[in-house]
């Protein structure tokens, strides 16, 4: 392998914006994991923290790498997460 290109994949950036597209990713393995459970299609709220996290780190991510795309798409994503778990939170408090 070449010695620039194996600089590259482990430069601690590099990880970071791997770690973060993981996290991310997690979030689609652990909706599958519990709508299997289930026997339905189920969102629980772990997607949702997840999604937050995750676009949060890519947004750290892009931010270090001045690309512009991934910023404004992870900056606008973050409001959508928040917003699904301010609602979450304000219909599980009625149950209450």
């Amino acid at each position: 392998m070449n010695h620039l290109l194996l600089n590259l994949l482990l430069s601690p950036w590099t990880l970071f914006g791997f770690f973060a597209q993981f996290i991310f990713f997690l979030r689609f393995a652990i909706q599958m994991f519990v709508s299997e459970k289930r026997k339905e299609s189920y969102i629980p709220v772990s997607f949702w923290y997840l999604s937050l996290i995750g676009s949060a780190l890519i947004l750290i991510y892009s931010i270090h790498i001045k690309d512009i795309v991934f910023t404004v798409a992870n900056s606008i994503q973050s409001v959508i997460y928040i917003r699904n778990l301010v609602l979450i939170r304000k219909t599980k408090a009625k149950t209450l």
